[in-house]
């Protein structure tokens, strides 16, 4: 080997040295930010940012996850970007403690805020909360891939399989926080404790609320309430009651037309409806029957069919506008 050619061979080994110093140290950097946290989320500034992804060449050793924030915003109770976030912190604590190095070194979960990283939101020409954004390894700032807004309804569960449909990692299982702590739980056990031979006294001599058929008949309709209305399909997707129109942010949508999402004020509508039609036709069976006037019972029979009859109309038609199903009635052959 001539003497040019080694001396091309060390300044290119440098250069390879270097790059590879220089993506080890801002790998160890993130790591060092990462612990600082509880959740594992890095906060990033427009600095940061640029440090971390835009002055670093592709392929980078790493990925980032980041969640764009607005605390002037928080207010807003339709964008939940609070809550939204607060998700976004599970799914990093439960990414971190699902996985080992090397691959919690392989994605990193941020997030920025808008006052502070006003230049970031421009370069990546976010425009509506909310958004979280994958930059993977050979990805720049616009050719990056976003979340879809529909997908936020299922908060940390949606954000999960999100990252795991772009890379080639696993989340893993969820991690919540325990709905009580060891000390409220302590408190709770004593509380019960004390509170139980009163309870047994007043059950003994049945003055207890479950002793009134009032409240008997209240639980009734709220059990068949909760059961029209899809409130446990509510609960365990996390649907939330509406979502922001992504053409006009200042309006909100309550009805989502296509029969892949539900949402929880359309389940409320539609059970109220099938309420007012379980209550008309159980005061028509149980309590109109004691009317000892019949011009009173037909008035009154004729005006709860009439409202039955337009309650099962209007579902009947949000049925076929959300799902294009339709429904038909049959006359009896015989009357034909």
């Amino acid at each position: 080997m001539s003497p040019f050619s080694k001396l091309l061979f060390l300044i290119l080994m440098v250069f390879v040295s270097s790059a590879i110093a220089s993506d080890d140290e801002r790998v160890s950097e993130l790591v060092s930010l990462q612990s600082r946290s509880k959740s594992g989320l890095i906060r990033l500034n427009d600095q940061s940012l640029a440090r971390f992804l835009t002055a670093v060449k592709t392929p980078r050793p790493y990925s980032i996850l980041l969640f764009f924030d607005a605390a002037q915003l928080h207010d807003k109770p339709e964008l939940r970007l609070t809550e939204l976030r607060n998700e976004f912190s599970i799914v990093s604590s439960s990414f971190l403690a699902n996985n080992n190095p090397p691959n919690t070194n392989k994605l990193f979960f941020c997030d920025i805020e808008f006052k502070e990283s006003q230049l970031s939101f421009s370069q990546f020409g976010v425009n509506a909360l909310p958004h979280i954004r994958l930059i993977g390894p050979n990805m720049g700032l616009k050719d990056s891939e976003s979340m879809d807004q529909g997908d936020f309804s299922r908060l940390a569960d949606s954000m999960a399989e999100f990252v795991e449909s772009k890379t080639n990692l696993s989340v893993g299982p969820i991690h919540r926080p325990p709905l009580f702590s060891r000390n409220q739980l302590v408190l709770l056990t004593v509380f019960i404790l004390l509170w139980i031979p009163f309870l047994l006294k007043k059950l003994l001599a049945g003055q207890t609320i479950l002793h009134d058929p009032k409240v008997w008949l209240a639980g009734s309709v709220f059990v068949y309430f909760f059961s029209v209305s899809g409130a446990m399909h509510n609960i365990i997707r996390k649907m939330p009651m509406f979502l922001v129109d992504r053409n006009d942010p200042s309006k909100l949508v309550f009805f989502y037309q296509g029969s892949g999402m539900q949402l929880g004020a359309e389940g409320f509508a539609v059970g109220f409806l099938y309420t007012v039609v379980g209550l008309l036709l159980a005061f028509m069976t149980h309590g109109l029957v004691r009317v000892s006037n019949v011009s009173v019972q037909r008035v009154v029979m004729i005006f709860a069919l009439l409202v039955s009859f337009l309650a099962v109309k209007r579902v009947v038609y949000l049925d076929n506008w959300k799902t294009g199903y339709g429904i038909h009635g049959f006359w009896p052959s015989s009357w034909n």
